[in-house]
């Protein structure tokens, strides 16, 4: 193998040898040549741009080499339907239509929410679709107003009292009293034909909920008074003035749903009947965004609970519940009894387990010691330690095993 020649040695300049400077002829020639470079560059430049240099690859593209004289080949339009021109002409956008989605994504049923339909529960934003059947929704009880453009706050809220009274039948929305509801007799008369009847049959007069009461629309069933509270005849079907609501709350006070539950024993789909049971909305006192409560009067709840559909009476009603109440008791007995045996049994094999691994010491043992079984690992307790006079060492003794070994302290 032909040894690899050697590099040759760097030329350098002799450090006597002295550059000579460019004589003014030099001078001037170069000048002139430059200048004619010059003016050469202009006139081609005035004639027609330079060409834009191919790109490198893996660099970006400047955004002036995009313009309507040279478009790239591969340049499209998506916000416009018309296809490029054959020789790659640029095609300008709409106006306002310079951002456009995707066309399989533009269509309706890729929105899954629209929150200017939406109402606010607040719990969430929920649409109608997602839960129909939620009253609070679409009746616009469970949601707050919101006070209309062009509002004064001073309007607004004369406008919301004005529709709470116009709700309630309050104030100047109340019915007016006439001579002519005294006259008109076809209630009364219906009435006095029916007491007639009752008594002709040697029967008394038990009337619509058994308390012998006559129902005459727009007076007072207890005073016939014509200041009734028009509410509570349009919810109830029943017309009570305020000061006998207030003289017989064991008639007229109102009951929660739990309460005619629980303490008359009906059934959700029974007080869910209007037509059975009507009742009163009014908000939750809890919390403003849970559902309304709903209140029954206790007049109509004890007429069908004590009628023969129902319980029969009072009395038939108490042994229901006495008989619901031992039969919970019982139930709640029967399962204290089945932990109680539980408890024994894992105590039984607790005490097997603690007289078959110890053997004879297992009779000293007491209930809750750990169990010392076969393989487990001895683990010394040490006592205190005590001073040997003989050795001037220390001892200290296993509580468990008797185990005694000596320390030396230095």
């Amino acid at each position: 193998m032909s040894e690899r020649p050697s590099t040759p040695p760097r030329v350098t300049r002799s450090a006597g040898k002295q550059v000579a400077p460019p004589t003014p002829e030099q001078i001037r020639k170069m000048e002139e040549a430059r200048l004619k470079a010059k003016a050469k560059a202009r006139a081609a430049e005035s004639i027609k741009p330079f060409p834009t240099p191919a790109p490198i690859a893996g660099t970006k593209r400047a955004y002036s080499s995009i313009n309507s004289s040279n478009t790239p080949k591969t340049l499209r339009d998506a916000a416009s339907s018309q296809r490029p021109s054959s020789n790659g002409g640029f095609i300008q956008p709409k106006d306002n239509d310079l951002i456009q989605p995707a066309k399989n994504f533009g269509r309706s049923e890729y929105i899954e929410y629209d929150f200017s339909k939406m109402t606010d529960t607040k719990g969430g934003f929920l649409s109608t679709n997602d839960d129909p059947h939620n009253k609070a929704m679409w009746s616009g009880r469970g949601k707050e107003e919101e006070k209309p453009e062009g509002m004064t706050l001073a309007e607004w809220e004369r406008e919301r009292i004005r529709r709470k009274l116009r709700e309630n039948r309050l104030g100047p929305y109340e019915p007016g009293l006439s001579i002519l509801n005294a006259v008109d007799g076809h209630d009364e008369a219906d009435l006095a034909a029916a007491e007639a009847e009752a008594q002709a049959e040697g029967e008394e007069y038990k009337g619509k909920y058994g308390d012998g009461k006559r129902e005459i629309k727009g007076k007072c069933r207890e005073c016939n008074s014509l200041e009734i509270d028009w509410k509570w005849q349009d919810v109830f079907g029943i017309g009570i003035c305020g000061t006998c609501k207030e003289k017989l709350p064991d008639k007229y006070s109102l009951l929660t749903k739990t309460e005619a539950r629980e303490d008359y024993l009906l059934t959700d789909p029974e007080l869910k009947d209007e037509d059975l049971l009507p009742h009163l909305e009014r908000p939750n006192p809890h919390k403003t965004n849970w559902n309304n409560m709903q209140l029954f009067l206790r007049l109509q709840v004890e007429a069908y609970a004590f009628s023969p559909q129902k319980w029969g009476g009072p009395e038939k009603l108490d042994e229901e519940y006495e008989k619901r109440s031992k039969i919970a008791k019982e139930r709640k007995e029967k399962k204290f009894r089945n932990k109680l045996n539980d408890l024994k049994k894992r105590t039984r094999v607790e005490a097997y387990k603690r007289a078959k691994m110890m053997g004879d010491a297992g009779g000293d043992v007491q209930f809750g010691d750990r169990i010392r079984g076969i393989g487990d690992k001895h683990v010394h307790e040490w006592g205190r330690s005590v001073l040997d006079p003989e050795t001037g060492m220390t001892k200290k003794r296993c509580e468990e095993c008797g185990m005694e070994v000596e320390e030396l302290e230095f």
